[in-house]
């Protein structure tokens, strides 16, 4: 049975890089352990029908978590870590760790004042279909950018949000990278709101070295109220997935 439920929860601000990940990947272990133990069931099935009921009354959880990180430098595992500018005393310089991730993608910068999301689906309740996904996540992105008048757009072969696609002045306004282990998805997005563009100075953003960054202060000239994004990527993220969800909080565990 698909369980289009999304258990969310706001993990607030400076949370530490690793601690997010470790959690990550914690509930993405307890969403394989289900869906192993689903098939452990479905193989003995034959010998023993009446697991049949144990089937269909097991569904496999989704999260979503919102997060804004201290300032971080992460690497894709199929990056180049020549795109990393900095040094170790650049680095403590201006405050910013360093990170090699097992995500998709290249390098990325995480900070405050831009909303990190991370969900964390069984794509089996959705549709196993990793470029749907990833498409889907940025069509969540380009709802939420469109409601401040923003025409967001997809840049062929380049994963993410993006203004001005075609001209010399396209720029990026959310960044993307996952993971997907039995069709269960980890990492997530990143969207530039409030964020301190010149954090991106230190690296090639994503290994385009052509192509700028921007964030919808920049893009507005002004600053825009986070928790006003955050209502909008939620409910996009509902609609676009057609997913039902909740505070984490309000579902029974």
């Amino acid at each position: 049975m698909k369980n289009k439920l999304i258990q969310f929860e706001d993990l607030g601000q400076f949370q530490d890089y690793q601690k997010i990940w470790d959690m990550q990947e914690e509930k993405l272990q307890q969403i394989v352990d289900i869906k192993k133990q689903i098939r452990d069931w479905e193989r003995r099935l034959e010998e023993e029908p009446e697991l049949q009921t144990e089937i269909d009354n097991q569904q496999t959880p989704n999260f979503l978590y919102f997060v804004e990180h201290p300032h971080v430098y992460t690497l894709g595992k199929s990056g180049d870590e020549a795109n990393m500018l900095a040094n170790e005393k650049m680095l403590d310089e201006i405050n910013a760790t360093y990170v090699k991730t097992n995500r998709g993608g290249d390098i990325t910068y995480h900070g405050p004042k831009q909303l990190v999301a991370y969900p964390i689906l069984d794509l089996a309740n959705f549709k196993e279909d990793i470029n749907w996904y990833m498409r889907s996540m940025e069509e969540v992105i380009i709802k939420t950018i469109a409601h401040y008048g923003l025409k967001g757009e997809r840049s062929k072969g380049e994963t993410g949000v993006w203004l001005d696609v075609g001209t010399p002045f396209a720029r990026k306004i959310c960044a993307m990278g996952v993971k997907a282990s039995r069709w269960v998805t980890m990492h997530g997005l990143a969207l530039n709101v409030n964020t301190d563009l010149r954090y991106f100075d230190y690296i090639v953003p994503c290994g385009i070295k052509d192509k700028n960054v921007t964030s919808l202060q920049r893009e507005l000239d002004r600053d825009i109220d986070m928790d006003e994004v955050k209502d909008l990527v939620l409910k996009y993220f509902a609609e676009v997935y057609e997913a039902d969800i909740k505070s984490a909080s309000q579902v029974p565990q």
